[in-house]
């Protein structure tokens, strides 16, 4: 007897590599993993639990490639919303020195909370900020996903160069290199879990150009390759980052990334939205992964990423809603609509359409992080993490002939399940944890506190 399930579905978007799209279909669930999918006209297993999925989508859960989840503490902020990448930046780093453990903790619950109601079952996250004296901040945000359920792909983040280096953050956010890179193998030691179906996993992740030395960049690469963890940072993002690139290395942010023992297939970067054609190619070539942050990318003015031409090079390409102070709603589904909309907008009517979005918020994510096969798909063997999204009431009227197209072009929309690693985080479009109430209201008197708002 199976553990779960889902059955009955609209249509069940598997993501397989025939992209089988199944009318009535189902979704066998043991152990935490795949065990069977078929058709309404294939015999259904006998299971403890079921799930109707009458009138939904069902698809494999979103992947989130990249954010900032302790900014959700100053989601918002009224004095930087209309300032680009930089002075936004400069003029948050004073707040965001106050962060600790039980700040961290609770805006990792409800950052990923608010990530599972939109069908998120996997997070990165790029922690970068680590102030003197705040405590284990990667070790609070892991606990909080692990006491959600959620699948979790934290960073060890770092910033060494501060601003009297040349760099942007002020000299009590940073550290030395040597500093940085203990943390960095601690944090691989006590918490990454290379089994198939892990549930945490760590990257090695130098916050930008901007904020280490080149140093760290070629150390950290070394390090990646020495643990066999993956790499991540900023990369690209837009004309200052290009400019400082520039200016500070002589070269452009691809040529960096090259001799700093970067452009591997280990590295996925966040952004990308300034390569020109060439540098496509050469991404393309070393097996370079991009999360792609539409909205961070509009509300800081940064541009349009040119995820058409990364995808057609090779460059898997996946999603991110990025922290929330510089894309304030942690949606994957809207990151996922604004995407398609971009792509339209960029490359043309044709080059955004929801199936394309659906691979990049999926399959793109699991090549970011390196699990493809594992994540991002509804397979056999495939980790048991699934989005059921209910097509229904006045926004789905008359979105009778495509249920993938209706899922992205209609809504907006959350999901009405979410289940990671075979259980529920998300059930009838609630969380199911009973201590949401509880973290939000420690959220808000933290964030109180880091917006300064309170003594």
């Amino acid at each position: 007897m199976t553990d779960l399930l889902i059955r009955g579905a609209r249509l069940l978007a598997t993501l397989d590599a025939g992209r089988r799209e199944l009318a009535g279909g189902w979704v066998a669930v043991d152990g935490g993993l795949i065990t069977a999918v078929g058709t309404s006209t294939d015999p259904e297993p006998v299971a403890n639990e079921t799930l109707d999925a009458a009138d939904c989508l069902v698809t494999p859960g979103l992947i989130n490639t990249h954010h900032h989840i302790f900014q959700n503490l100053t989601r918002a902020y009224p004095p930087m919303t209309d300032k680009p990448l930089f002075g936004w930046l400069q003029s948050l780093y004073p707040l965001w020195r106050a962060i600790d453990e039980e700040s961290v903790y609770a805006s990792a619950f409800v950052g990923l909370a608010e990530l599972a109601l939109s069908g998120c079952t996997t997070s990165a996250d790029h922690l970068y900020l680590h102030p003197r004296n705040a405590g284990d901040l990667l070790a609070a945000e892991i606990t909080a996903a692990t006491a959600l359920g959620m699948r979790f792909h934290p960073t060890r983040g770092s910033m060494s160069l501060s601003e009297k280096d040349g760099g942007l953050p002020p000299d009590d956010v940073v550290a030395d290199d040597d500093e940085i890179l203990a943390a960095c193998e601690q944090a691989v030691a006590h918490h990454h879990d290379r089994s198939h179906g892990a549930m945490v996993q760590i990257a090695l992740a130098p916050c930008s150009p901007f904020s280490v030395t080149e140093e760290l960049m070629v150390r950290s690469a070394e390090l990646a390759e020495r643990l066999d963890v993956r790499l991540h940072t900023h990369f690209a993002e837009n004309a200052e980052d290009d400019a400082f690139s520039l200016s500070t290395f002589g070269c452009r942010p691809t040529e960096y990334l090259e001799r700093t023992g970067w452009c591997t297939d280990r590295t996925w970067v966040a952004h990308c939205v300034m390569p020109n054609d060439d540098e496509i190619v050469r991404l393309g070539m070393a097996g370079v992964s991009v999360a792609h942050c539409p909205s961070s990318n509009l509300i800081l003015s940064s541009g349009i990423a040119p995820v058409n031409p990364l995808r057609a090079a090779g460059v898997a390409v996946g999603l991110g809603v990025d922290g929330s102070s510089s894309a304030d709603s942690a949606s994957l589904w809207l990151e996922a609509r604004q995407a398609m909309l971009l792509a339209k907008l960029r490359d043309g009517a044709q080059a955004g359409t929801a199936r394309i979005t659906l691979e990049c918020a999926t399959l793109g994510g699991a090549a970011c992080l390196g699990r493809r096969g594992e994540i991002g798909v509804i397979e056999p063997g495939a980790v048991a993490d699934i989005a059921v999204w209910r097509l229904t009431g006045p926004s789905f009227a008359g979105a009778l002939a495509d249920p993938i197209e209706a899922w992205l072009r209609c809504g907006p929309v959350a999901a009405w399940h979410t289940i990671v690693n075979g259980r529920p985080i998300v059930s009838e479009g609630r969380i199911v944890h009973p201590d949401l109430d509880e973290v939000l209201r420690t959220h808000a008197r933290h964030a109180a506190r880091i917006q300064r708002l309170v003594d």
